[in-house]
């Protein structure tokens, strides 16, 4: 009879500890998607202000048709992969609007009145307001996945995420290192 009780009772803590992992696990899942939800409001954010920008800069730049129409379509693409969900394809679209715009913004030094025109000098502050929070979301969103990813590769927690279906999520990667840098963005009135 005390060995029943005693077989009932790993059976409980067998089971508690299952709930308590598997919880455990919701959790971390819950904050991964929430975090990517804080990248992809953010992008959203920089893909609404590059109409914008491109308009501006449309005003004063006539014969930067090529590279204008460069970030139109990286915008798109950048939309695209958002809506697909893909971390990676979404890391990828989001490196090269951000290097368009950023040759976009490079462009303003060619032209004295585009660099003190007080609408592009808002959309130049607001891209960098959207870019320094995109860059929290994303260790945010990377930090979480960690966090994720090392109880499901840990021992005994992979008995249980494996078969509940958790599963590993990517990092927000940049492929390119050199495109880390947040985009050139300069604040000095008619210099």
């Amino acid at each position: 009879m005390r060995w029943d009780w005693l077989a009932y009772g790993v059976i409980a803590a067998v089971l508690i500890y299952i709930v308590i992992v598997f919880n455990r696990l919701v959790r971390q899942r819950n904050v991964v998607r929430e975090a990517w939800s804080g990248i992809d409001v953010q992008l959203k954010r920089r893909t609404d202000l590059v109409p914008a920008l491109v308009e501006t800069v449309k005003g004063y730049a006539t014969h930067e048709r090529t590279l204008l129409e460069e970030v139109t379509a990286k915008r798109a693409m950048s939309i695209d992969a958002q809506a697909q969900g893909n971390v990676a394809q979404n890391a990828q679209a989001t490196q090269q609007l951000g290097s368009a715009v950023g040759r976009l913004i490079a462009v303003a030094e060619a032209y004295p009145q585009l660099k003190a025109n007080e609408n592009f000098l808002k959309l130049q502050e607001q891209l960098s307001e959207i870019e320094e929070q995109l860059q929290f979301a994303r260790r945010y969103y990377n930090g979480a996945v960690r966090n994720l990813n090392i109880s499901i590769q840990s021992f005994p927690e992979l008995l249980i995420a494996k078969p509940f279906g958790f599963s590993e999520q990517p990092f927000f990667e940049l492929d390119d290192r050199s495109q880390a840098a947040n985009p050139n963005i300069s604040f000095q009135r008619g210099a």
